[in-house]
């Protein structure tokens, strides 16, 4: 009997983190092109969240983007040039719009999404 493991690709590898460093190069940027390019790399994420709450703004999910990246309040209240506070703030007022239970992890939420 053949053993059936997947291929390992290291190209498609090399791609993914190629990918990733770029998304990541762009939310430290505070990129105009992070939403866009985010979408067509990950679709399905834009798809849950809209069958959550179909009436995000752009702005909103491109906060969710750095949420989904694992970024801390802090990184994202550098790259965004506003303060720690303006972001708890941000992540309360997003917390109740996707229905988040106050007692769940925001980052785990956006990891299981």
């Amino acid at each position: 009997m053949k053993n059936h493991r997947p291929e390992f690709n290291l190209e498609d590898l090399n791609q993914k983190i190629f990918v990733q460093d770029e998304i990541l190069a762009l939310a430290k940027e505070n990129s105009p092109r992070l939403l866009s390019k985010f979408r067509l790399v990950d679709p399905d994420f834009f798809r849950k969240l809209s069958a959550i709450q179909p009436n995000l703004k752009n702005s909103e999910l491109i906060f969710c983007i750095y949420l989904k990246l694992n970024l801390t309040t802090k990184e994202i209240a550098t790259y965004t040039f506003v303060t720690p506070k303006a972001i708890q703030n941000r992540k309360n007022r997003l917390r109740k719009k996707l229905n988040i239970p106050s007692e769940m992890d925001i980052y785990k939420w956006f990891n299981e999404l």
